[in-house]
Order: structure tokens, then C-alpha cells, then sequence
């Protein structure tokens, strides 16, 4: 079914009285009176939908607590989606940012409302009847995200959204310490992770764009149409650097056989999907990237994705969420934290 907003869940709400005031002020197309909606979907960022009228706009800000340094950037979205939206087609139009904390407690971005089917866990209802639709929503996917890879950064007025050079040692040295601020106990998985993939950095083929999260449900698909993304969202964590860095998150989400005995984590995705080599073999044709060291990058990310369910977890026994769906991260995190290690032990 097309992706909805619900109702503000319990301890999320905003002052929609100040937020109503300083929109019509701020951004011209705030028009009317303005009530509001939340999408329940994602796990960290919370957004919210917006009508002012007949015109619907999305607002996201951070998660409620302590945010890790430089996670959840919510100019740094503006930054790329003010830009990146006439040159990829995907990329929704942030029409505003604001960083003054005194409106809702937090920086935040208003965004164009796009609409689509969400894929998430499994196969939607609407998709059922089309043929061979797991592997044409999977082509649609890697297309897109192949196709972002290739956006001309100087063209897109981008060129100063990272620095290149150097991405994949600040992306260990981040995250290293992102692990080091959200763990409550110690992880040697992660120690040996950290040291494996520092003594052999791959050479990147190129510079990108590289969103750090694509993924099924941060993309949303034309009702009618499997072969078409329509939205990909979640560009906070948005930067330049190596693209297969970007793909190997990617790969991180799809089914897993290594993570198959793991029966606390969550189903990241069920049904007759094709496997990674499928992805692999799709995004090396569209993206003209060579992937014989792909499995350092798989590795990486299972090891980003450790991180990240740790700093969820812990908000979660921090008290900074009541959402029961982050209780058992702290497992997931382990989870993540093994495969990444037998990821890393094959690295060729």
C-alpha cells in the first residue's frame, strides 16, 4: 500500500502552535490552516507529515536524546536535496531549513511530499500481481542508486559536500568512536573488525555521491509501475566519497544466510527475492564498477550496521525512546558485530 502517515505516537509531539507560526512565515507555499500526521517507518530520524490545505510537506528532525556527533544532520540533507533533486530524479525538493531549536526542540528540514509504495520485510499486496516483480523492484533499486553514483558532483553544484580524499579512514576512524560513545560493554568483534579492515584500505575507482543507506524502505516505488522508484529518502548522513562504500550498505540489508541462525533479529526481508549476486551483478552493468574487493565493503557496513544498532539500543536503556521495536538492538548489534567479523576474515 502506498507509504501513510498515522497518528503522533505517544512522547513525539511537537509545538505545532509555534511550528505553524514560523512556517507560514518562513517558507511562502505554508498556506492555511496546518495539521499534521507522523510516519511511523524509520528507526531514528522522526518525520512527520504536514498539510497546510490541499499541500502536503514532510519535516524531519533528529531523534529525541543524545545524537552522536555528526549523525542526523538535518542541513546537511538541505544541502543536497535543495540541489541534487533537478539532476536525480529521486531525490525529493527540500524547500527549507531551519537551525533555530527554540521552534521544536531541534534543527529541521521541510521537504516536498512525495508518494509510493514502501517495500518492507516482504512483498507488498499492490505488487502481487505483476511477473518477475521481486527482481524487477530489486533492478529498480540498484539502477537508481548505480544512476546516483554517476550525478555529475560539479554540476550539481555539490563539489562541497565532502572531502573525498581520505573517506574510508574517517569512515573507520567515525565510527570507531560512535561505537566507543553508544557501547555498554566491551566487543572484541569489534576491535578485530576495525583492525583487519585498517591494514588493507581498498583504492577507491571514483568519486560519488554516496547516501550511506539505500535500501527497500528507504525508497518508495510507482503503484503501478515496479520498475520505477519514485523517492529515495533519508539524506542526512549524505557525503562524496568511494560509491561501492554506498553499495556495500546496500548489501548489508538483503538477506543474509550467516545471519540466518540469529532468530531475535528482526526480518529484513522475506519472499523470492534474488540473492546478492543478483545485486552485484545488476549494479556492476549499470555503474561500470569493478567489485572483486566488494566483500571488504560488505564488511564494513555489517560492522556500521553494529554501530548503529548499538546507538539505538541505547537509547532505548538511556530512556531517550519508549519504542519497544529498539529493545532487542543490543542482540542485533552482536549479530551484526559476527558477520562483519567472518566478512572480513574472507576478505581476498
Amino acid at each position: 500500500m502506498i507509504d501513510e502517515a498515522k497518528e503522533i505516537r505517544k512522547g513525539e509531539a511537537l509545538d505545532w502552535t509555534k511550528l505553524e507560526a514560523y512556517l507560514k512565515e518562513a517558507v511562502t507555499e505554508c498556506v492555511g490552516k496546518m495539521t499534521v500526521a507522523q510516519f511511523h517507518g524509520g528507526h531514528a530520524n522522526l518525520t512527520y507529515l504536514l498539510y497546510f490545505g490541499e499541500s502536503e510537506f514532510v519535516l524531519r528532525r533528529p531523534p529525541f536524546g543524545k545524537i552522536a556527533p555528526g549523525a542526523h544532520d538535518m542541513k546537511r540533507e538541505f544541502r543536497v536535496l535543495s540541489k541534487l533533486y533537478k539532476y536525480f530524479p529521486q531525490a525529493p525538493r527540500a524547500f527549507h531549513f531551519c537551525d533555530d531549536v527554540e521552534i521544536i526542540g531541534s534543527p529541521f528540514v521541510i521537504v516536498e511530499r512525495r508518494k509510493g509504495v514502501v517495500v518492507r520485510y516482504k512483498l507488498p499486496e499492490i505488487f502481487n500481481h505483476y511477473d518477475n516483480v521481486e527482481e524487477r523492484l530489486t533492478d529498480a533499486m540498484i539502477k537508481s542508486e548505480a544512476t546516483l553514483h554517476r550525478v555529475d558532483v560539479d554540476m550539481a553544484d555539490l563539489t562541497k559536500l565532502g572531502r573525498p580524499e581520505g573517506f574510508i579512514n574517517r569512515q573507520l576512524e567515525g565510527w570507531s568512536k560512535r561505537w566507543d560513545l553508544s557501547k555498554i560493554e566491551e566487543n572484541h568483534d569489534m576491535i578485530e573488525i576495525y583492525e583487519i579492515l585498517s591494514s588493507d584500505i581498498p583504492t577507491p575507482q571514483a568519486v560519488s555521491i554516496v547516501h550511506n543507506d539505500i535500501k527497500f524502505d528507504n525508497c518508495q516505488f510507482a503503484p503501478d509501475n515496479p520498475d520505477e522508484v519514485t523517492s529515495i529518502f533519508d539524506w542526512d548522513m549524505t557525503t562524496l566519497g568511494d560509491p561501492l562504500a554506498d553499495f556495500g550498505m546496500t548489501l548489508s540489508y538483503w538477506p543474509e544466510p550467516l545471519l540466518a541462525k540469529y532468530k531475535s533479529l528482526p526480518v529484513m526481508l522475506s519472499g523470492d527475492f534474488p540473492d546478492k549476486d543478483y545485486l552485484k551483478e545488476k549494479y556492476a552493468a549499470y555503474s561500470g564498477y569493478e567489485l572483486s574487493q566488494i566483500t571488504w565493503y560488505e564488511a564494513l557496513s555489517y560492522w556500521k550496521g553494529a554501530v548503529i544498532a548499538q546507538q539505538l539500543y541505547r537509547r532505548y536503556v538511556d530512556g531517550a525512546t519508549t519504542d519497544q521495536r529498539m529493545k532487542g538492538f543490543g542482540e542485533s548489534a552482536k549479530a551484526l558485530a559476527e558477520v562483519a567479523l567472518i566478512k572480513a576474515k574472507n576478505i581476498c
